[in-house]
């Protein structure tokens, strides 16, 4: 779950929260957070996401200029140390003086970069919720049993640990895993439920079915797709491992070709084995193919999380699309 800092224990609805890291999906958590706080209290509260580009000059004052109905609005600033000197200006006055009825959630990586901006929302006395990576298998391992927790379950130390070791350190995974297992599970969960789960699949595995596709092999992606899911591999394991196979490609395509394998590795979060087997998936990937394949698959989450009738035939579609796209179609 996205962690508030030791020293912060305001209300998500603090005119400030400042988000700092780059897991992905605590993030996401944290603005989440925010926006049920906000339309728990107004069901008609107005979300705005923007990042950097949409962020102009005079856009933040705008957004956060009184309303005629004085409506709840959550305004969501993402990437913030991306933002231009003149943006920054222009959130810094607004740090002086914050619109009532408006949240403003920053998303900062905590790098050295916009750690100016960074600075002046902790020093307006923003509300800040820690997102960083959990790179430690005991944080990996506190996140699982957390997770479990929050669905109202208990889940053994050995199931834990089975858990982490079956899927690795993805925690969209590993909390989509979590979320099944207190789903369907009744009674104990243990590292035998696990197993029965999520080992001893290897050939058929979430990642096996993304590695093919984005390697351009759609017939062996289809195999092991269909595989999968004949075996009770969870559907929403699957999108999750085609969008970080896509998103692991557009990540080494735009980063610079100069860098350091060690400063590549850091950069990206990626260990440098996985980095040289990206390189290799990546020949024939064009910027297009990967915006296409991203589109693929977050029409085939939609779909197997409950928009779509067919969630086997979603994940046939994007598997076929990510392929088309790996071999510059």
């Amino acid at each position: 779950m996205a962690r508030k800092t030791a020293a912060d224990d305001s209300s998500p609805l603090a005119p400030l929260t400042v988000a700092v890291g780059q897991e992905e999906l605590l993030l996401d958590r944290a603005v989440a957070e925010v926006v049920a706080a906000a339309r728990a209290g107004d069901p008609d509260t107005d979300v705005r996401e923007l990042l950097p580009d949409a962020l102009q000059p005079g856009t933040l004052a705008e957004l956060t200029s009184p309303s005629l109905f004085a409506e709840r609005k959550v305004v969501v600033v993402r990437q913030a140390q991306d933002l231009s000197a003149d943006t920054v200006k222009d959130v810094k006055a607004y740090l002086a003086a914050p619109a009532e009825e408006i949240t403003l959630v920053l998303l900062h990586a905590g790098g050295a970069k916009g750690k100016g901006l960074l600075d002046a929302a902790r020093k307006s006395g923003a509300r800040e919720v820690a997102c960083a990576k959990l790179t430690k298998p005991a944080d990996r391992l506190a996140f699982v049993r957390g997770e479990f927790r929050a669905a109202g379950r208990q889940a053994s130390p050995a199931a834990c640990e089975a858990l982490v070791d079956a899927l690795g350190s993805d925690l969209r995974e590993l909390a989509s895993a979590a979320a099944q297992l207190a789903a369907d599970v009744e009674g104990a969960i243990d590292e035998r439920v696990v197993a029965r789960y999520y080992t001893g699949r290897a050939e058929a595995s979430s990642f096996e079915i993304a590695d093919r596709a984005v390697e351009g092999r759609p017939a062996e992606a289809l195999e092991a797709l269909r595989w999968a899911l004949g075996t009770g591999v969870a559907p929403v394991l699957i999108t999750s491992a085609l969008a970080q196979g896509v998103r692991s490609i557009g990540k080494l395509a735009s980063a610079p070709r100069t860098m350091r394998p060690g400063d590549l590795a850091r950069e990206l979060g990626m260990p440098p084995w996985k980095i040289d087997r990206v390189r290799q998936q990546m020949r024939n990937w064009s910027a297009d193919g990967v915006s296409r394949a991203l589109r693929a698959v977050a029409e085939a989450d939609a779909a197997v999380k409950g928009a779509g009738a067919d969630p086997a035939y979603a994940l046939e579609r994007a598997v076929v699309t990510i392929a088309q796209a790996a071999r510059g179609r």
